[in-house]
């Protein structure tokens, strides 16, 4: 087949020859390639959605004989980002074997475990449930997607029908069942019922394709894709309309984000009833069509029809009856008309468990939804992690299109609420579940810091990270903040210019980390500066900048970040990274030991006072920090150097050895002492943290 580049105008086609060609004949190289760029278009199938396989041919290790075997994506993997690790490598013979073995529908569970036993490389990740639907067939390259298009054929009324009129006698068609064993055999029986066509559609599902070759699997894979997406666009020209036309106006998309920053903690609290949750918003023109629609109503609680949708979204959204012009700076008002919504879902959610659980069916999970619908301003989500609730918002989008398509080809179906609790509540899913890592200690919770840009503040966002949180890093500098969120992986951070002495500043942080993460959980205040002065040398601008960026800035972080806690109702932590300086008198450094002790002692009002909000407040006292240290770059290194009789080079040395410990204090100490604090020291507060090597006159008792 020609490998010249094809044209396509619903997907992408992403082949480059070079690089396949740089493979040379590895077969598994090649598919593993073909993944990666069909799992690079969300169209064609989301992050964990859909499977892939080849067969090679291979020496048995015990006979020496040639053997066919076949590598596929293993379970809980990701096309997108597979490689060999991700794959299970099989033995074809032996699991068609399995065929002689296999007793009926209520044998699937065991035939999962025999898989292990069609083992061909011990290296092998775990075969997956969808194992069988790509070893009883014969191609060498196969594609199991989920593309939205042929979602939503698969899960259009009448769905045969219409596959037979887009792709005639060239494609088979199966209708829906739980992905398992007999499902690959009915996919070698449609086939043996329809030699020479190109792929099946599988009920209210997905999409079975393939090729003799790597470029042939994708080639065809694309072309399938392309002919339903052409047919339902021509559709929705023939009908004119789509989800029954608009019965909400958008507001204005700054508005949208503006109501979303101040309703996503309200959301989130009222989400994380039972887990605390993470969230994600996306206001995009496909969200907006679907959710500002006359046919919402209809179709929100009719739920997904796909697997890998429902799994992710449960089977339906929440969506609110707040109108979009709707005052939210009332909290409590609003949280009123919130709250009987949440308890009808969550009441749903049991009465839908309770009918459709069996004997063996795990415990109920959280009742909370994971897609809120607000009309006229977007779509929140809420998971256990950004990665997870970002994930969950794209599925949901996937099947808004779904939506979109069955309802212009004829009208959309979706499964019975048995065959969703059957899959949701699947003994395989459950154990896949609890294959789960462990969480972190901050897992689940939203950390900003100020002065993150580099030193102590971005140590700080390291170690809060490395243990699972989420960092919003916040600099007057953007250029640091840039190169600082750089180094994380995605859905770890984000970052937002911030002057802590400019309320509006501190406002537009917050802003970015509800919108981002849905609120904020750990608030760390290091952003700072040092003057090292006589008194007579201090000038009214030295004072001034120490008390506007450490105390004012302090207070203005704490008043609005209470703001948000109190909305989410789930506590939290306020950190200030103060220095010995506020408990010991020293030399020149009027300005600095004042602001300091200034900001100890908020410390401990705003915990005297927060702490009916489960809302800690504790300090951590730095004391030469040298090594990595933003502030001592300049002046204040010489200031102090010159205080203390010394060269700068000479001051790290010096500072370690007047502490009882003889230790250098970097800022990944500095960072520890605040872990302690808010991820282990959960019934402190009002507390002094030093890490300093112990000072003496510093100890605070």
């Amino acid at each position: 087949m020609s490998t010249s580049a094809k044209t396509f105008k619903y997907v992408d086609y992403l082949w480059d020859q070079k690089k396949a060609d740089s493979l040379g004949d590895d077969q598994v190289a090649l598919f593993l390639y073909r993944s990666n760029i069909l799992g690079a278009d969300l169209r064609i199938t989301n992050y964990g959605g859909g499977n892939t396989s080849c067969k090679t041919i291979e020496k048995d290790p015990l006979t020496n004989e040639d053997v066919e075997v076949m590598w596929v994506k293993g379970s809980g993997g990701d096309i997108g980002t597979l490689n060999r690790a991700g794959i299970a490598g099989l033995y074809t013979s032996r699991l068609r074997d399995l065929k002689q073995v296999y007793q009926g529908l209520h044998d699937e569970d065991r035939m999962v475990g025999l898989f292990n036993h069609c083992i061909f490389d011990l290296d092998s990740k775990a075969p997956s449930i969808d194992t069988p639907l790509h070893g009883l067939l014969p191609f060498a390259h196969i594609d199991h997607l989920h593309p939205d298009a042929l979602i939503a054929v698969a899960a259009a009324e009448d769905s045969e029908k219409v596959t037979k009129e887009i792709w005639g006698d060239t494609m088979g068609w199966v209708p829906w069942q739980k992905p398992g064993f007999d499902l690959g055999l009915q996919l070698e029986k449609c086939l043996a019922d329809n030699p020479g066509i190109r792929g099946i559609v599988l009920g209210s599902h997905g999409l079975f394709t393939w090729g003799d070759t790597s470029y042939e699997s994708y080639i065809n894979s694309l072309e399938v894709i392309e002919m339903a997406s052409e047919y339902i666009e021509k559709k929705i020209k023939e009908n004119g309309v789509v989800f029954g036309g608009q019965k909400v106006e958008s507001l204005p998309p700054a508005e949208r984000k503006e109501k979303a920053a101040q309703l996503m903690p309200l959301l989130r609290g009222l989400c994380s009833s039972e887990n605390r949750m993470i969230g994600h918003f996306s206001d995009t023109d496909v969200v907006m069509e679907y959710i500002n629609s006359n046919d919402l109503e209809r179709l929100a609680p009719m739920g997904t029809s796909c697997p890998d949708h429902f799994l992710r979204t449960k089977i339906q959204p929440l969506v609110l009856s707040l109108d979009k012009n709707e005052d939210l700076s009332d909290t409590d008002a609003i949280k009123a008309k919130l709250e009987p919504a949440f308890e009808a879902y969550r009441q749903e959610y049991v009465d839908y468990y309770n009918t459709c659980k069996r004997d063996n069916s795990p415990a109920i999970r959280d009742a909370n939804p994971v897609i809120i619908i607000y009309p006229g301003v977007g779509m929140f989500s809420f998971a256990k992690n950004k990665q997870t609730t970002r994930v969950a918002n794209e599925f949901y989008i996937n099947a808004i299109n779904v939506m979109r398509g069955a309802e212009a080809i004829t009208s959309y179906t979706s499964l019975p609420r048995q065959e969703a609790f059957d899959i949701e509540y699947w003994l395989l899913e459950e154990a896949k579940l609890q294959r789960m890592p462990k969480e972190l200690p901050l897992s689940r919770k939203v950390a900003l810091i100020t002065g993150a840009g580099g030193g102590i503040g971005k140590a700080i966002a390291d170690k809060l990270a490395a243990e699972g949180a989420n960092v919003v890093l916040t600099d007057i500098n953007e250029e640091s903040l840039v190169t600082a969120n750089a180094t994380y992986k995605r859905d770890v951070s984000t970052y937002a210019v911030c002057d802590v002495t400019d309320t509006k500043s501190i406002a537009s942080a917050y802003k970015k980390a509800c919108l981002e993460f849905g609120g904020v959980d750990i608030i760390v205040h290091s952003a700072g500066l040092a003057i090292s002065k006589s008194l007579e040398n201090t000038t009214d601008k030295d004072w001034n900048i120490l008390q506007d960026i450490l105390v004012k800035g302090q207070f203005e972080l704490a008043q609005q970040s209470v703001e948000i806690m109190r909305k989410q109702g789930l506590g939290g932590d306020y950190i200030s990274i103060a220095s010995k300086n506020g408990l010991v008198a020293g030399p020149n450094n009027v300005a600095y030991g004042t602001a300091k002790a200034a900001q100890q002692h908020m410390v401990r009002l705003l915990a005297a006072e927060l702490g009916k909000d489960k809302i800690r407040v504790n300090t951590v006292n730095p004391d030469g920090v040298i090594v990595g240290s933003k502030i001592w770059e300049g002046a204040w290194a010489e200031g102090r150097a010159k205080a203390n009789g010394i060269t700068v080079e000479e001051l790290p040395a010096f500072y370690a050895k007047r502490n009882l410990l003889n230790e250098i204090i970097r800022p990944e100490d500095i960072a520890n002492g605040v872990f302690s604090l808010v991820g282990i020291l959960d019934k402190s507060t009002g507390n002094i943290i030093n890490v300093d090597g112990g000072m003496a006159n510093a100890f605070v008792r």
